[in-house]
């Protein structure tokens, strides 16, 4: 006996009315013609069927707190740092866990099933890092949490740093982070680069670093974190997010750079919409898009995932983490709107996302967990264009979230009409 049978999906791949068969929290069968007995069915109208979208890189310390103590009136990243900074030394773990709980609730709901959240371990009493390994203790039926200890401030810049990413990693914080661009020097951030990466491999650790988020084309420290990659033997256990820097350089350089971070099996994060928020912030006209060569790399065999980043913060007043709006934003600055690179795009908050975090039992295939989410959409194309509406979000077989379907009736007079906005169609009466 099953105990759900999925009827009529399509799935990302293209395949069409394929039924999914589930037992014990798992797919157990997926296919054309299931013929199983099951406890409970759910018929779709050939709607998209999806696992559960990914969000490779997050700030969950940070989320809906727009507004606290004053409005980031200029909307720049400086300006949004001097805020953090006045904002933090007050928060409390209860404030913390509450507004990363509603954000995860957000979350669920928009079929986001697996957050990777850095949070900040330079205040000494790491806080917020005991307030998120709680939350992701209370929330793991429902949604992963995956933390990375970031010395937001700088590993070697502040003083406790060195100290507070080990001691956040021995309370189980599960990936090493750093900001090497933030280092006083060049050459304190390919130090930090060394070190925190010799951290990982000491510890068998995954390592994810925000990496040359500027617009200084001569900010290259991707370059190191590739070299020891390969020196480390982290070959696919690391990730470059942001590599803002990559918009501004000569295409010669990096011609160079691209096969270094292939070779290294990097995975590479993009942050579509803070980094056309706020990289480009100095120039006058004309005025860089500020989001990494997302195009170029998945040509060169370079996996690139998509994150949110911010959620109503001092850096970003926007957002409801949706990340079908982070791939609609990536395929308007990348100019990627073919419709091979709009599957990518896709892929990129749930699949290649998925392997970012080395995620186990991602995916639709048999033995896969059965989380997934129907979509109000035809294929991935149509779901990027629609931002396309949840039906369904399931969590291990159960169904955690209900949408109801997006419908529009016009009264033009003697004209009614219902309009579908998939594929432009609509349907005429009387």
């Amino acid at each position: 006996m099953l105990d759900l049978l999925i009827r009529n999906a399509t799935l990302p791949d293209g395949r069409e009315g394929i039924d999914i068969a589930v037992r014990d929290g798992r797919i157990a069968e997926i296919g054309r013609g299931v013929d199983a007995p099951a406890r409970e069915t759910l018929t779709l109208d050939g709607w998209l069927v999806t696992p559960p979208f990914v969000d490779p890189h997050f700030h969950l310390d940070s989320t809906l707190s727009a507004g606290r103590p004053r409005a980031n009136r200029s909307g720049t990243l400086l300006e949004g740092i001097e805020i953090w900074g006045d904002l933090a030394p007050t928060l409390t773990a209860e404030d913390v866990k509450h507004r990363a709980r509603e954000l995860c609730h957000w979350s669920i709901a928009r079929g986001c099933l697996a957050i990777r959240s850095h949070v900040d371990v330079t205040d000494d009493s790491l806080m917020a890092v005991d307030a998120l390994l709680e939350l992701r203790r209370e929330l793991a039926p429902w949604i992963d949490l995956q933390l990375v200890a970031f010395p937001q401030s700088g590993f070697y810049r502040h003083r406790s740093a060195p100290d507070n990413v080990v001691r956040a990693l021995d309370r189980g914080v599960d990936v090493v982070g750093g900001i090497p661009h933030f280092e006083r020097t060049t050459e304190d951030g390919a130090a930090s680069v060394k070190a925190l990466c010799e951290i990982a491999a000491e510890r068998g650790l995954l390592v994810d670093l925000h990496c040359d988020e500027t617009d200084d084309p001569n900010s290259r420290h991707v370059e190191t974190l590739a070299r020891e990659t390969e020196r480390l033997g982290l070959q696919g256990r690391v990730v470059g997010s942001h590599l803002s820097s990559m918009h501004s350089m000569d295409n010669y350089y990096v011609s160079k750079l691209l096969p270094l971070l292939q070779e290294a099996a990097l995975t590479a994060i993009a942050n579509p919409l803070i980094n056309i928020a706020l990289q480009g912030r100095c120039d006058t006209y004309p005025k860089r898009r500020g989001m990494t060569r997302v195009k170029e790399m998945i040509a060169a065999g370079i996996p690139v995932a998509l994150g949110h980043d911010c959620v109503m913060d001092p850096w970003y007043g926007l957002g409801s983490h949706d990340m079908l709006e982070v791939a609609h934003m990536a395929a308007h600055v990348g100019h990627m709107t073919g419709v091979d690179e709009m599957q990518a795009l896709f892929a990129g908050v749930t699949t290649t996302a998925a392997t970012a975090l080395h995620l186990e039992g991602y995916g639709l295939e048999p033995g896969c967990h059965a989380d997934l989410v129907v979509l109000q959409a035809r294929d991935p194309v149509e779901a990027i264009r629609l931002r396309a509406t949840r039906l369904h979000v399931l969590r291990r077989g159960a169904v955690i979230a209900r949408t109801a379907p997006e419908e529009v009736s016009l009264d033009l007079g003697d004209t009614r009409r219902k309009v579908d906005f998939l594929g432009g169609r609509a349907t005429t009466g009387g």
